[in-house]
């Protein structure tokens, strides 16, 4: 009798050809685990993909870079965290005469270098690579970086040791206070710990900036809000229960009900992000 197969679980189904929300057809493996949350048993695998096109983004990325526009032009721009180079690579187009360099702790920032998105690639975490890079850059910037970092506190002090005095820190992050956060609970993405071990509100960063010796020249809680928290919850809550069939048309009308409701939500509590410009000053005591 010929081998079979061992059954597809109930709530499983064969993996799908693209991103459901670009229709990129380059999905990458991020993550492969069994049922956590019901003790599921190893034949119950899920994996986790993510879109290499990155493409739901570039909006995003145009309004941090835009968000420089008023302070000196920088002559060299370390981004922290910067996989493959999406940001630099629509930053260039705001600051065209800006030389971008990436860091990013895995060898995606290779491929940045090799794809035109940065100039130099640097691997590794900041903290280990601050001699190096001691007083190089104008700016540098660290969006939705710091919650997925081991200590928050040590990565913005070795920012602020390789940006030259006068030099300005660009912060983006996940707003913890986020009206969202108390509505939806364990159901709202930024609390999926594995991912943002540090959520830090608005106010604590604040107060650790000026601690650091830094002046904050700026701050903006409407524009980086980001309008995925309804069809997040329920990406998170559906999973693979619905087949495709029923998932994607559902969670594409929630994120367009995100959408639509984005310029009234990030008005008020429930925008979800904010951005701090913040100055190095002179005596910024160094790392």
């Amino acid at each position: 009798m010929p081998p079979t197969s061992p059954p597809t679980p109930r709530l499983q189904e064969p993996r799908g050809p693209d991103c459901p929300w670009c229709g990129s057809q380059r999905p990458r493996t991020r993550l492969r685990s069994s049922g956590r949350l019901r003790h599921k048993p190893a034949t119950s695998a899920f994996v986790v993909d993510a879109c290499e096109d990155y493409a739901h983004y570039p909006h995003r990325h145009e309004a941090a870079a835009r968000a420089m526009l008023p302070y000196p032009e920088p002559e060299s721009w370390l981004d922290v965290g910067t996989g493959y180079g999406h940001f630099p690579a629509v930053a260039k187009e705001v600051h065209p005469y800006t030389s971008f360099d990436g860091l990013d702790p895995t060898p995606r920032v290779e491929k940045a270098q090799a794809a035109g998105r940065v100039e130099e690639a640097h691997q590794g975490r900041l903290p280990d690579l601050v001699d190096r890079l001691r007083g190089r850059y104008d700016v540098v910037s660290m969006l939705h970086h710091l919650a997925h970092s081991p200590d928050p506190r040590e990565e913005l002090r070795a920012a602020l040791a390789v940006l030259r005095p006068g030099g300005h820190l660009l912060i983006e992050g996940s707003d913890p206070d986020c009206a969202f956060g108390a509505l939806l609970g364990k159901w709202w993405a930024p609390y999926g710990q594995s991912r943002h071990p540090h959520l830090m509100p608005l106010g604590t960063l604040l107060d650790e900036l000026d601690d650091l010796g830094c002046t904050v020249v700026a701050t903006d809680r409407r524009e980086p809000h980001v309008p995925y928290d309804l069809a997040g919850a329920l990406a998170l809550a559906v999973g693979r229960r619905l087949p495709t069939r029923a998932r994607t048309p559902l969670l594409a009308s929630t994120l367009a009900l995100d959408h639509a409701l984005a310029p009234l939500l990030r008005r008020t509590r429930f925008s979800n992000a904010y951005r701090i410009i913040a100055r190095r000053n002179a005596q910024a005591p160094a790392l």
